[in-house]
């Protein structure tokens, strides 16, 4: 089948561009804040893709391993412009957080924290707060549309906010309760998966297995798996640069739950069990990205930054440095264009199909409960500086620290609501104008 691009729909490539430019400098705030940012523009805003399709993404890429909000990204770059639509969305939404976590290293092993960046990302936070809960609002009044989807969506935000349930176990728990709904006959999971209203509606599929399909996943695959082999290969399996190329690829390949699961199994490798960074310095690095453009999970770069820094041999330690955050950053990332380009082309020609239909219409619903509860932890580490773990009777819960409430951080999220949900003020002056306040305010209370 020819390819049928949505630029005879009036959605041109380079539009489009900068329509995905604008998406990686307002990525703000870890999946939850960009996926509120790709609905916002695209289904909102622009209108390029529909509610039911944006939804439809969204749920096949929870299933995958690694960070959703980049593979969201790719998957809906390729349903405007295929293959090379999936390849500049892709890039371009972690470029930012890359160039921007690049300097704050080089900056951290120069001179350490600054109080001028310290300030930015403070009021940074308050700003993605608010577009965290605007969109969590927004995504439930449209996919919580009867008693079972709210149902699920409570259980789902109950499993992993008080019990810690791990994050696949949800996901596939609501795929297998819908699909069987849906097989049953039952009326909550029999809606279609359409996209009537999308303008994507004619998307570029291609031949699914065709030549091209596999010659395109092929590429990828070499791009992401030949310079790993090249590192262990020419190295030793002991060079930091091979460690990390190794533990990453892996890492890209066996966590599932997003970056916020991902971050547990890499802080135990990365500071107990290779010793590349402090827990204090994992943290400072969480701050990094929490407060930067781009994934979350870009944290890995100021990983491998450190590692290769303090590990250099011969070789400059800034140069090392670089280096071997440039190698963290691709052999995580680039695992998730192959997960697209493999599955996303089948997941499309399956959208018909009433079971996968249930099923993802129960999955959409759990989600909603994951935003839920990534927007809640999320809202506890910027009011409070501390954040504490209840345990007790089965539960698990993150319970705030009341004598460590930040007022200007609560004061900051108060504005920032105010701005969205009042004036319907647009990303970039929230996140403006919140980054300036935080600034002033830190200058003020001399950065306590």
């Amino acid at each position: 089948m020819a390819e049928a691009g949505p630029e005879r729909e009036g959605v041109p490539f380079s539009e489009a561009v900068r329509v995905w430019a604008r998406v990686a400098a307002l990525s703000f705030g870890g999946p939850a804040g960009q996926i509120a940012v790709m609905h916002r523009l695209l289904v909102e805003e622009k209108g390029w893709i529909g509610e039911k399709r944006f939804l439809h993404a969204l749920n096949f890429c929870m299933l995958l391993p690694g960070p959703e909000a980049h593979q969201l990204t790719i998957y809906l770059g390729w349903l405007l412009h295929g293959a090379r639509g999936g390849l500049v969305a892709g890039l371009l939404f972690v470029l930012p957080g890359f160039l921007a976590i690049m300097g704050l290293s080089l900056v951290y092993v120069t001179w350490g924290q600054t109080p001028l960046v310290a300030g930015i990302l403070f009021g940074v936070k308050a700003a993605v707060l608010a577009i965290v809960l605007q969109a969590l609002i927004r995504i439930g009044s449209r996919a919580l549309t009867g008693i079972a989807a709210r149902v699920i969506a409570a259980s789902a935000f109950a499993g992993l906010f008080l019990f810690a349930a791990p994050f696949p176990v949800i996901v596939l728990g609501a795929g297998l309760i819908g699909a069987l709904g849906a097989r049953a006959g039952w009326g909550a999971f029999t809606g279609t998966v359409d996209g009537a209203e999308d303008v994507t509606r004619e998307m570029p599929r291609g031949r699914v297995g065709g030549t091209g399909h596999l010659m395109l996943c092929a590429a990828v695959a070499f791009a992401w798996l030949a310079p790993v082999a090249v590192l262990v290969i020419a190295l030793g399996s002991g060079d930091v640069f091979a460690r990390l190329a190794v533990f990453f690829s892996q890492m890209a390949v066996l966590t599932f739950g997003g970056a916020y699961a991902v971050l547990a199994w890499v802080a135990q490798e990365a500071v107990q069990n290779q010793g590349w960074l402090s827990a204090g310095e994992m943290l400072d690095g969480l701050g990094m990205a929490e407060t930067t453009p781009g994934p979350l999970i870009q944290v890995v770069q100021f990983v491998g930054f450190l590692a290769a820094f303090r590990e250099a041999g011969g070789m400059s330690p800034y140069l090392a440095g670089v280096l071997g955050a440039v190698l963290v950053t691709w052999v995580t990332f680039t695992p998730s264009f192959l997960w697209i380009f493999v599955g996303a082309p089948w997941i499309e020609r399956l959208r018909g199909n009433a079971v996968l239909a249930g099923a993802l219409a129960a999955i959409t619903a759990a989600v909603v409960g994951v935003i839920a509860n990534l927007a809640l932890w999320f809202a506890l580490h910027v009011i409070f500086t501390d954040v504490g773990t209840w345990s007790g009777m089965g539960l698990r819960v993150s319970v705030p620290v009341w004598s460590s409430l930040d007022p200007g951080a609560l004061a900051l999220t108060l504005a920032a609501l105010v701005a969205v949900f009042r004036f319907k003020a647009g990303m970039g002056i929230v996140i403006g104008g919140s980054a300036i306040l935080g600034l002033v305010l830190h200058v003020l209370t001399g950065g306590a």
